[in-house]
Formats: C-alpha cells, sequence, structure tokens
C-alpha cells in the first residue's frame, strides 16, 4: 500500500508573510480552520506542522497570497502586496495608498556581502569561526547602514563593535536564532539610537559632513527624520527588507510601518524631488554609505574586547558586592545592641536659696557636740542597742 504524499506547506518563516499578503490576521486565520490562535502561531513559529484536511485548507489559504506575490520580481512583498486598501495618513496629510517600486533594488554596498575567500566549510565551525564568519559577512555592510542611521562613522563602528560584543556573550542564543544577522542589527540599531548619546561630551562635537553636497544633503534630510521613521526608511529602501520583515525589526504592526515609510518618502522627496523613485533613492543611499569607506575592526579584536569588557563588569561587580558586605558587617559591629534612653536636657530650678558656708560655732553649740560625743557609748540604752 503506498501512503499518498501531504501537500507541500511554505516555510515558517513564509507563512506569516502569505497571511499578511491578504491582509489577515492570526485571529481570521484561526476562525477559518477552526482552530485556537495559539495553534496558528505555532505553525508560523515551526513548532507545529497541520496534517491532514487541515494541512490542505491550510495550503489553499495560503495559495492566495503565493498567487499576489508570484508574479513580483522582487522577493520581497511590495507595499500594495502586505498593506490593501488605503492607509490613513497623519493629520495633515492625505490618504495614499502604497504602491511597490517598478522594479527589483539593485544589490548595493547597504546588503550584507561575503568577504573574499570566504568559503563554505564541510567540517562543524567552532564558536570562534562561526563567530568570524557571520561578522565577516554583516559587519562591513552594518557599519555603513549604521552611518546613514546616525550620521556620526565613529558612533557607527563603536555600534555595530558593541553588537557583536554582546553577540558573542550571548554566542549560543545568537547562534540557535533564525536571523543572526537580523539579531545583530536590531542590537547595533538600538545602541546607535539611543538617547544617552546626547549626553557624552563627544556627542557635543559633530562630525565633518560629506564632502559631496548631494550626499550631504540626502543625509541631512535623513538625520532630520524622526528615529523610527528613519529606520524604517533605511530597512525597507536601503537593506531590502520586506514590510513584514521590517514592521518586526522595528516592533510596530504591518500597518504602521507601511504608513512611517510613506510619511519618510514623502519628506525625502520633498526636500529632494530627484528621489522621488524607491529605485533612484535606493542607489543614492548605496552611494552615500560606500563613499564614506568605513572599514569594521577585525573580528579578533572583537571578540577579545568583549571577552574584556565582560571581565572588566565581573570584576567590578565582585568589587562592589565585596564592599556592600563589609559596609554591612561593620554596620553591624558597630551598632548598638539596646536601647539607651536619651538623656533629658538640663532645667534651671528657680526659688532655691543660696547655699551658705557654716560659721564658727558659739560656745553653747561647742559644749553640747562634746556632750554629744561623749554620750554616744555610755549614753541611754535607748541610743545604744544592747545584744539581746
Amino acid at each position: 500500500m503506498t501512503r499518498t504524499p501531504e501537500t507541500p506547506l511554505p516555510s515558517p518563516e513564509q507563512r506569516r508573510r502569505l497571511r499578511e499578503a491578504q491582509s489577515l490576521s492570526q485571529a481570521d486565520v484561526a476562525a477559518a480552520m477552526g482552530v485556537t490562535r495559539a495553534t496558528v502561531r505555532s505553525w508560523e513559529n515551526g513548532r507545529t506542522t497541520p496534517r491532514g484536511s487541515k494541512r490542505d485548507a491550510y495550503a489553499r489559504l495560503l495559495t492566495g497570497a503565493e498567487e499576489v506575490t508570484t508574479h513580483q520580481e522582487n522577493p520581497a512583498p511590495a507595499l500594495v502586496g502586505a498593506v490593501t486598501g488605503p492607509v490613513r495618513a497623519s493629520p495633515g496629510h492625505a490618504e495614499t495608498t502604497p504602491e511597490p517600486p517598478s522594479e527589483t533594488p539593485p544589490a548595493s554596498e547597504l546588503a550584507p556581502e561575503p568577504e573574499p575567500g570566504l568559503e563554505p566549510l564541510s567540517a562543524p565551525l567552532t564558536p570562534d569561526q562561526a563567530f568570524d564568519a557571520l561578522y565577516a559577512f554583516c559587519a562591513p555592510a552594518l557599519v555603513r547602514q549604521t552611518y546613514l542611521l546616525t550620521g556620526r562613522r565613529e558612533l557607527a563602528r563603536e555600534s555595530v563593535e558593541r553588537a557583536f560584543q554582546l553577540a558573542w556573550h550571548r554566542w549560543p542564543e545568537v547562534a540557535m536564532d533564525r536571523d543572526p544577522a537580523g539579531w545583530v542589527r536590531a542590537t547595533a540599531y538600538e545602541f546607535a539610537l539611543s538617547p544617552w548619546h546626547r549626553l557624552r561630551p563627544r556627542h557635543r562635537n559633530p562630525e565633518p559632513p560629506p564632502t559631496a553636497p548631494a550626499d550631504r544633503a540626502l543625509l541631512d534630510v535623513l538625520l532630520q527624520l524622526p528615529p523610527v521613521y528613519r529606520r524604517t526608511l533605511l530597512l525597507y529602501d536601503g537593506v531590502g527588507l520586506d514590510l513584514p520583515e521590517t514592521a518586526a525589526e522595528t516592533e510596530a504592526s504591518t500597518p504602521a510601518a507601511a504608513n512611517r515609510l510613506l510619511h519618510a518618502r514623502e519628506a525625502v522627496a520633498k526636500r529632494l524631488p530627484e528621489l522621488a523613485e524607491p529605485k533612484e533613492l535606493h542607489r543614492r543611499l548605496a552611494e552615500v554609505a560606500s563613499a564614506e569607506r568605513l572599514r569594521a575592526t577585525k573580528p579578533t579584536t572583537v571578540r577579545w574586547g568583549g571577552e574584556q569588557r565582560a571581565r572588566h563588569w565581573t570584576r567590578a561587580a565582585i568589587a562592589f558586592t565585596v564592599v556592600l558586605i563589609g559596609a554591612t558587617t561593620l554596620t553591624l559591629r558597630t551598632a548598638p545592641d539596646h536601647y539607651e534612653p536619651p538623656l533629658a536636657p538640663g532645667v534651671t530650678v528657680r526659688g532655691v536659696p543660696p547655699r551658705v558656708a557654716p560659721g564658727p560655732l558659739s560656745a553653747e553649740e561647742l559644749a553640747l557636740r562634746a556632750k554629744l560625743k561623749g554620750e554616744t557609748v555610755s549614753g541611754p540604752e535607748r541610743l545604744v542597742p544592747e545584744p539581746g
């Protein structure tokens, strides 16, 4: 007896994209399939897979989105494929509908490219080799992306180094992640956009802008955008992520990410009309990033720096713990162990006659004293008791 082959399903990474391409939520899919929302989330995470008739129905449900996206040359779904219907703009702007780019953006300096001579190894990689391979693949392009995000060269390099140092510190978690490059990219962006950099003395001194006037104008427009709009524009039009991935990395819904992208493009086109086309904007972003000749630090230096930083923080934590224990012990040894009532403040007593020293005894007083002294031993019985 032969077994009927199961209906093929898209990969877990594509299931969410195909669902959002039809403007369906997880609750809508759960209601159509007769399952719970947690089950649909488990299907999209890859933890479970539907079987039997539910597998066939789930595949047919995703077919409509597949037909929408297969005719596009760009592997990332366009804005109109991910958000159907008009997107409401903020107050003061007209309602607009996102339109897909006419062509697939060409490969640029913003996209990660493997270093020359980097070939896959047949033997299992050690943690050091795997980290170095990820660094060589992502770091050069990530430095250029972060420069467009911040407009500062040193901050871009520092952000990428700190992101990879944190990745090396949490390497088992990063290595098992479905998208290690996205993990490092999100960490670098978060560090680069941190508002605490404004308190650093180095941040008060602006860096020299690009030499080309066109590059300087584009970078100036980007830096005037809100950070979240700038990040959305860079991820979609610069890096080339699709809209669901951009929304996930910016921790926003897909309609919100589309709205941010539209407003960011509108702001850029208002200042620079020649960049109204997404293809031209993508090309110019790549040119500005590649013109700076930014170089990343060697991976061995980054790993060594991360280990040194972790070692210093560990020593600082140990020193702080020792100081805290010592201060607690000293307090326990010197603190009183019983209650001592406070002394009452002094009060002035009035009406007491002044103390007067006795004067010389008169003759009668002298005779009386002599008489008392003489009768103390041989006096009356009432003065000297006798033993019973």
